[in-house]
């Protein structure tokens, strides 16, 4: 199955969204498992909605961000989206999301390496990306890892008052 790396349209938006809540939905249990249920439930209320929310909102036609999306025979199977710094000189992925159906497959590593030429292209001089260190986001750390990222070690809090 030939993957096609194109930019996303307007027309796909819906399909990003499905991609990344069907993606997303093994990382936001995790977050559950390790936060707990009180902590999670005032952080994450409605993920699905906060989550179409950000999608929708880096998907919307803006020239800050580039969105491309990985289609296998006119399917999104994934899609991966950045912004570029020009006085950092700083390319950052925003979000990448990989449809379970497709995931396995070198799809993440696909649009990682993608997004990293364009980067370079553009005269980015660094790549950056948060990733989230829970086992719901070990599919995410494996492709950014294929991608040639190094991790940098950060710790997030949460107590419960």
């Amino acid at each position: 199955m030939p993957v096609q790396i194109r930019r996303a349209s307007s027309n796909d938006t819906e399909a990003l969204i499905r991609v990344a809540l069907s993606a997303w939905a093994p990382v936001f249990a995790s977050f559950r498992q390790v936060l707990g249920p009180k902590v999670y439930g005032l952080v994450y209320p409605d993920w699905q909605a906060q989550q179409r929310d950000v999608v929708t909102k880096v998907c919307a036609q803006r020239e800050d961000v580039a969105v491309w999306v990985a289609d296998i025979d006119g399917t999104v199977a994934g899609f991966i989206a950045y912004s570029l710094d020009g006085t950092n000189e700083t390319g950052t992925v925003e979000l990448l999301a990989v449809d379970p159906d497709y995931q396995n497959g070198g799809i993440g590593t696909d649009l990682n390496l993608f997004a990293l030429a364009r980067m370079k292209e553009s005269g980015m001089k660094v790549a950056s990306l948060s990733t989230g260190g829970d086992p719901g986001h070990a599919p995410a750390r494996r492709a950014y890892e294929k991608a040639g990222y190094t991790a940098f070690p950060i710790v997030w809090y949460y107590k419960d008052l």
